[in-house]
Parts: structure tokens; sequence; C-alpha cells
């Protein structure tokens, strides 16, 4: 898990731009943001990660967006999608049928938590925009898991 203020850095939203350092360590702001958590951290293995990489292409076709890029971490995902919806319902909708995907697998009970509020939800505005965020999504993320 890294919280904002983790030693290694982080993406802040607002904060800086892609291939820009990443926010700076704060003991504070890590000591403030690992207070505000109402349960461990959940962390996606191998089998729940593949699951939620159905649930979200099942959510996309669907849907009829248009997926550029995902990657499933231990402990988030990362997606570059096109759509004619707000990002806001849409990552809503992500994270409910990958939860909804999850219970029904018997890959978490019914009261785990899997999501932290919020995200990040940017607009791309230009095939820069858009390419540069799939290389992120892609390439800067660190070593890949498995699917189960």
């Amino acid at each position: 898990m890294r919280l904002h203020g983790d030693e290694r850095g982080t993406v802040s939203e607002g904060y800086n731009a892609y291939g820009e350092p990443f926010r700076p360590p704060d003991m504070i702001l890590e000591a403030y943001r690992r207070d505000l958590l109402s349960e461990p951290p959940f962390e996606i293995d191998p089998k729940q990660r593949g699951c939620i990489v159905r649930a979200i292409q099942d959510a996309v076709d669907w849907r009829n967006w248009r997926m550029f890029a995902l990657n499933i971490r231990t402990n988030h995902v990362h997606i570059v999608v096109r759509a004619d919806d707000q990002p806001g319902g849409m990552m809503g909708v992500l994270k409910a049928r990958c939860s909804r995907a999850l219970r029904k697998g018997g890959l978490i009970g019914s009261r785990v938590h899997v999501w932290a509020d919020g995200g990040s939800k940017k607009w791309l505005f230009s095939r820069k925009h858009v390419d540069d965020a799939c290389d992120y999504v892609q390439y800067r993320q660190g070593p890949d898991l498995p699917t189960a």
C-alpha cells in the first residue's frame, strides 16, 4: 500500500503532470492518511485480479466504451477509457461491477470494502494525453501481476 506522503513518493491530482517527479515524502501526511483508513488495506491476489479484468471488460463492452489501457495492481486499478459519460459515474460503475463480481465469485466477503473513496478522473483532450496516460498505465507501474 502506498498512501500520499509515502517515502517512495506518490502521484497527486493537481500536483504533478505526466513525466514529472512524484510528490515528495511527507511523514505527517502519510500518518494522517493512515489514520483515515477504516479497515486494513485490501490486496488484490491473482485470482481476484482475473475476476476484476473480466468485470471491467464486461462493463466496457456493455456500455460501448473503448478501453485503451488497463493495469490491475495489488491495491488499485488504472484504466484509460473513452466514453460519453462523466468520469465519476464511470468510476462508480466500474467499482460496483468489480465488487459485485468478486462477491459473486466468492472471492471476498459481503462486508469487505475493496475500493478507496474517490480516485483520479482525468479528462484527456488530445491524442498525446491519451498516449501519455496509456504509457503511464502500461509501462510506469513496475512489474505486472499474473492473471488467474
